[in-house]
């Protein structure tokens, strides 16, 4: 018998839904607001969550948000109801991380369609994790990183819209449909991609150890430049970069550095404002620095940043870090520089990568 946590703060559209789909054979566990719907479904773990938008104190969307966050619902399917789909459409749903969207009132052929259908979406799902976490345990004896299937669910939840929908949505939301599907494909690719490179760093003592040339500063401004427009493309914060680029010969590896510096403007563009600025300086003296005026971190943060270098579970507890910093420490070390990070809470962060200059060597 499957189990369906079904959170509304109304009790009358909740009792009707209840007895409607315990008269379809499925056990129903019904949460009266959000903070409740949280801690019954962290203690019961149904199998797929029915949760209303508007309600006081904890909302669907703040409910929605902690089960992605939690390693044992994260995966779950979760339905979102609302009575004003003028405030919240079926796209902004899925771009939040919901599996599908119910529009009240809620009729019973609406509702067991879902439900059906998101069950049965469930289960193959799971049949196509199961054999993915299989192969990559045997094959890279890792288990597979949750942000692979972040992008993925966004990539199954668009695409369902636009096989569902496609003869009711105008061209305009097709076609942000698609950028959206487009743009989880690109972040699936280069998360995967970001992967394997750790891996190939972590086992591989040749890969670390490749020596590094000498780049002279024609060739550093142009990888920077590269790596700035690499994370320009996804993030559209053109406007708000100043980039500096002074003279100065280091050893480093070409692609590593458009690589690093990628990977330090997304982390600044992540964390802050559009708007705001953001700046990338290589100076006279081999030292690279990528600074925002975001969300900044607290001294802990940076710390469990360290703890990715061992590349083992920790890399999942610790996903909301991403990948990204946890690579730049890899290659920094593989060219033989040293990496700091400067940063406070609601202050932003400043990177620095201190590199080997032709001066320092001879």
């Amino acid at each position: 018998m499957k189990t369906i946590l079904l959170i509304d703060d109304d009790e009358g559209i909740r009792s009707i839904l209840s007895i409607a789909l315990r008269g379809k054979g499925y056990r129903v566990i019904e949460a009266v607001s959000g903070s409740e719907g949280l801690d019954l479904a962290r203690q019961l773990v149904p199998d797929l969550i029915l949760t209303d938008i508007s309600m006081p104190g904890m909302d669907g969307h703040a409910v929605l948000k902690q089960i992605r966050q939690d390693p044992a619902l994260g995966n779950k399917q979760v339905i979102l109801m609302t009575g004003d789909p003028d405030t919240v459409t079926p796209r902004k749903g899925m771009e939040s991380g919901a599996d599908d969207f119910l529009i009240k009132p809620v009729s019973l052929e609406a509702l067991f369609g879902c439900v059906e259908a998101r069950l049965k979406r469930a289960q193959t799902h799971w049949r196509v994790e199961d054999q993915m976490l299989s192969q990559l345990r045997s094959s890279l004896h890792s288990t597979l990183p949750h942000e692979f299937f972040t992008p993925l669910a966004g990539i199954i939840g668009l695409s369902d819209i636009l096989r569902s929908d496609l003869t009711t949505l105008s061209v305009d939301e097709i076609q942000g449909l698609h950028d959206d599907i487009h743009t989880s494909a690109l972040r699936l690719h280069r998360t995967l991609k970001n992967y394997l490179l750790l891996l190939d760093l972590q086992s591989s003592p040749e890969e670390a150890a490749r020596s590094p040339e000498l780049l002279s500063p024609k060739i550093l401004k142009e990888s920077i430049q590269t790596g700035i427009e690499a994370s320009v493309h996804r993030n559209g914060r053109i406007n708000d970069i100043t980039n500096e680029v002074e003279e100065c010969p280091i050893f480093a590896h070409q692609n590593d550095i458009s690589l690093m510096v990628e990977e330090l403007v997304d982390n600044a563009s992540n964390y802050s404002r559009q708007g705001t600025p953001i700046t990338v300086h290589f100076d006279s003296h081999g030292i690279l620095t990528v600074s925002d005026v975001g969300r900044g971190m607290a001294p802990e943060e940076i710390e469990q940043i360290g703890a990715f270098q061992q590349f083992d579970r920790k890399k999942q507890e610790q996903q909301g870090l991403g990948l990204g910093l946890v690579l730049i420490k890899k290659l920094a070390a593989r060219c033989g520089a040293k990496l700091s990070i400067e940063s406070q809470p609601s202050k932003g962060t400043k990177v620095k990568i201190a590199f080997r200059t032709e001066d320092s060597v001879t």
